[in-house]
């Protein structure tokens, strides 16, 4: 596998209620991460048995160095990793009530993004890898550049995210699966996913494009799987929620990894929806899924009375 995304400094700090301007709140709580999209991506499939490189950008810092190293610590290989010279890594802060409501602050400037040329430079890793997925939060040179060698190779693609409208039609025609959350959903499809038959429609459309697998959050909660020749709405797992930062990360990683694994669009689904489940119970978005925390969350979950699916203890990934 390999993932096209962002690298982050996750600083997460955890209130009991964001104060307003002139205010003062005590932090509870606070954990530094290795995080971005790209990062918790990596480390969730990972954590799911998969081996995985990361294509992202650090700066030559000390910042930098100590996320390398966690890489390194996590399994995944960093060697398509870019040092920038002379800049900042990336940060993000994650103000987290007691709610479990997120605010984020992110110093995320342009050269910690990847450009064409970064992507280029792991052009062999792309090509020989069976599974390319791609944050679409990066500039579109290089989504295009990694989309299009992956594709050109045979590689299997996921799209996390909506791609830019310019290009919309022909990075939907190179993809084999295409996630989206809820707002990205409604800027994917140009219309609100209200409820489960609108998700299923847009997704239908989607299929048409190019995608034989596609994933979408709904307003309503839960999320609609589109395959061809079948469907599935799965809702959220009732599970106490901390930070549902990195849930989306970890659903994508389970995705691809599921899929990977030769698993039924009705098992990979499952395993989506088990992996988000378990990053929501802790603050920040790193994934830490465990055979026995996705076996305690498949438990969980209830499928609809009228879908033809196996039972969730089926869906295993070991």
């Amino acid at each position: 596998m390999v993932v096209v995304g962002q690298i982050a400094r996750d600083l997460v700090l955890v209130v009991d209620e964001v104060p307003g301007p002139g205010g003062t709140a005590g932090v509870r709580r606070r954990r530094e991460l290795l995080g971005g999209k790209g990062a918790n991506q990596a480390v969730a499939l990972a954590q799911l048995g998969m081996s995985v490189g990361l294509v992202g950008v650090v700066g030559e810092d000390e910042v930098g160095e100590r996320l390398l190293d966690q890489i390194r610590r996590d399994g995944i290989d960093d060697s398509l990793v870019v040092r920038r010279s002379g800049e900042v890594t990336g940060l993000i802060v994650d103000v987290v009530e007691g709610t479990g409501r997120w605010r984020y602050l992110e110093d995320l400037p342009g050269p910690m993004l990847l450009s064409e040329a970064d992507v280029a430079a792991a052009a062999d890793r792309l090509r020989a890898a069976q599974w390319v997925s791609v944050q679409l939060q990066q500039p579109s040179a290089a989504v295009r550049a990694a989309v299009t060698l992956a594709r050109d190779a045979g590689v299997r693609v996921a799209l996390d995210g909506v791609p830019e409208e310019e290009h919309r039609e022909e990075l939907l025609a190179a993809a084999d699966v295409v996630r989206a959350d809820a707002k990205e959903a409604e800027l994917l499809v140009g219309a609100r996913l209200e409820g489960v038959e609108a998700a299923v429609r847009a997704g239908r459309e989607l299929l048409r494009c190019g995608p034989s697998l596609v994933a979408l959050a709904v307003e309503s909660g839960g999320n609609v799987f589109v395959w061809t020749g079948g469907h599935l709405a799965l809702p959220l797992i009732e599970t106490p929620v901390k930070d549902t930062t990195g849930a989306g990360d970890a659903f994508t990683a389970a995705l691809v990894a599921g899929l990977a694994r030769g698993f039924s669009p009705e098992q990979t689904a499952f395993l989506a929806v088990a992996a988000a489940a378990t990053t929501v119970g802790h603050p920040g978005g790193r994934p830490e899924l465990t055979s026995q925390g996705l076996h305690d969350m498949l438990e969980r979950v209830e499928s609809p009375p009228d879908a033809e699916v196996p039972h969730a203890k089926s869906a295993q990934w070991t």
